[in-house]
């Protein structure tokens, strides 16, 4: 596969800190941009356009024009608009051959389009144009290794109106998309819809005169971040046609929209790019010569020669599976802010591969609850620090049966600092407990607690028995029965690790839970 290459050289007073890509350069300083051409791996000589990635870039779907069925081969004319999905192979760097979806996603007889991945990949949002000319939004998910028959979006997200494209919030709780409706400030203007309690979606709400303008607005794409929207406009002092603008979320208000300037935009239409979670690359659809075909897709790649955090992001993903087999397992994980309590996220894995991927605003600790049918919970404490910029953590989360003798790690369980009291943070983790304990009303089951080795012995023992008598207190509180509850301080007696380094004692330091009987 041959790979063509174009490079640029963009001046900071032309980025004006374009954020997460650019972190306010000095005005001596540059950041090279460097368009390379996919390939016949992915682009054809037909129009490749649109592209959509999950979080991590290592799925990439596209729009083709490429001719498919018999009618379009013998008329050797751009076919209708198709998905197509390539996937990254880590050995070779490079995506491996595309390959279109099936009609569950590409309707027979329509123009299908990907607009929108969600940030696990597990989550497609499809432009299918309609008989009266309108086109609407259609959503499928990816169940195992297989999509599911693509589902019309209910009004107010689609309307008697054209809705054109649209992004999902990293939440999944929240859809941007671009409408021509009434009661807009101009033609195509970007609107949202956030899910409600019920799982209904509430109205369609402008998001007013700072973005939307007289003119048209297209392509919408929201970070990771979650605070960086990168669109499309006729206006806001446009070089011509739509050009690429970005806005950030800033104190609960989008700030005014910034040009992404040369090369992102030109005297045409320049409309779709979208980035990773790291934003050191992006994909985005270009006509320039010397390609594949009419239209390409580019990897943008941002070689800074300043060294930046990147954006405040930490992307968590990895698999869940089966402690003793290594079997991958279906899986609902969910994600609390152990400061506020507030549960910020629920996903699922993969049915197939036992895989996640969620991304997550830094400087925070998260508790993460993994439950699957027929295993006990595992919790996985992940704590960035404030400082922390753009950060990748891999999971791998493993399950163990619902059987006697087994012990599991509470890992959101805080005490004081030298004390035994509990530290709000711990709620969710031992509500967790307590549900369990609930479902399972014979199960009896030892809380102990583990210091490391600093203390004389006597005291580590003590302290832990405290610890330990903290949680059995709590779950008797929430409606335990005492005859079900063993509270056991072991002290530093079960290490499990060094005591050797902080990372050592820090995993000695913890709370367990024992199955004696259920």
């Amino acid at each position: 596969m041959i790979m063509k290459r174009r490079y640029f050289v963009i001046w900071s007073c032309m980025l004006l800190c374009m954020a997460p890509i650019a972190n306010c350069f000095s005005q001596n300083d540059s950041v090279e941009v460097v368009l390379t051409n996919l390939g016949s791996s992915v682009n054809s000589k037909w129009k490749d356009f649109c592209p959509v990635i999950n979080a991590d870039g290592s799925v990439l779907m596209f729009t083709s024009r490429r001719p498919v069925t018999s009618k379009e081969l013998k008329a050797k004319e751009d076919g209708l608009e198709r998905i197509y999905v390539a996937k990254f192979n880590q050995a070779t760097k490079s995506y491996e051959n595309a390959t279109l979806l099936g009609e569950e996603v590409n309707a027979p007889g329509r123009n299908n389009s990907a607009i929108a991945l969600s940030n696990d990949g597990q989550s497609l949002l499809v432009y299918r144009d309609e008989d009266d000319g309108n086109g609407e939004i259609w959503e499928s998910r990816l169940k195992g290794d297989a999509w599911t028959i693509a589902r019309k979006l209910p009004a107010p997200i689609n309307s008697k109106f054209h809705e054109s494209t649209a992004c999902y919030a990293p939440d999944g709780n929240t859809i941007y998309f671009i409408s021509q409706r009434e009661g807009g400030i101009g033609g195509r203007d970007i609107w949202y819809c956030k899910r409600q309690s019920g799982g209904a979606w509430g109205e369609a709400i402008n998001m007013g005169k700072t973005l939307n303008t007289s003119d048209d607005e297209e392509g919408i794409y929201l970070h990771p971040d979650g605070v960086t929207m990168y669109f499309s406009s006729k206006a806001h002092g446009s070089m011509g046609g739509y050009d690429l603008f970005f806005s950030k979320l800033e104190n609960g208000i989008w700030s005014a929209p910034k040009s992404m300037g040369a090369p992102f935009n030109s005297s045409g239409h320049d409309v779709f790019l979208v980035l990773d979670a790291s934003a050191n690359k992006g994909y985005y659809t270009s006509a320039m010569k010397g390609g594949v075909g009419d239209e390409d897709i580019y990897l943008v790649s941002f070689n800074r020669k300043v060294k930046e955090a990147g954006p405040r992001l930490t992307l968590l993903k990895g698999k869940v599976y089966d402690e003793k087999s290594g079997q991958v397992l279906e899986a609902a994980l969910e994600i609390i802010n152990n400061t506020t309590g507030e549960v910020v996220k629920n996903i699922a894995t993969n049915s197939a591969t036992g895989r996640y991927m969620v991304s997550l605003p830094g400087g925070i600790n998260y508790g993460i609850s993994v439950n699957a049918k027929g295993y006990l919970f595992n919790s996985v404490n992940v704590n960035m620090p404030d400082s922390a910029g753009y950060v990748e953590v891999e999971k791998d989360i493993p399950m163990k049966r619902i059987e006697v003798g087994t012990t599991i790690v509470l890992n959101n369980i805080f005490y004081d600092f030298d004390k035994a009291s509990l530290r709000k943070e711990s709620i969710s983790e031992l509500d967790r407990l307590t549900a369990l304990l609930k479902e399972n009303a014979s199960m009896r089951i030892e809380l102990s607690s583990h210091t490391d080795s600093k203390g004389t012995d006597e005291y580590n023992d003590k302290l832990s028995q405290m610890r330990a008598q903290s949680v059995v207190d709590y779950l008797k509180y929430r409606g335990i029965n005492a005859d079900r509850l063993v509270a056991k301080g072991y002290g530093e007696s079960k290490p499990v690790a060094t005591n050797e380094t902080d990372e050592g004692r820090q995993l000695n330091r913890r709370t367990e839970f024992k199955i004696l009987s259920k």
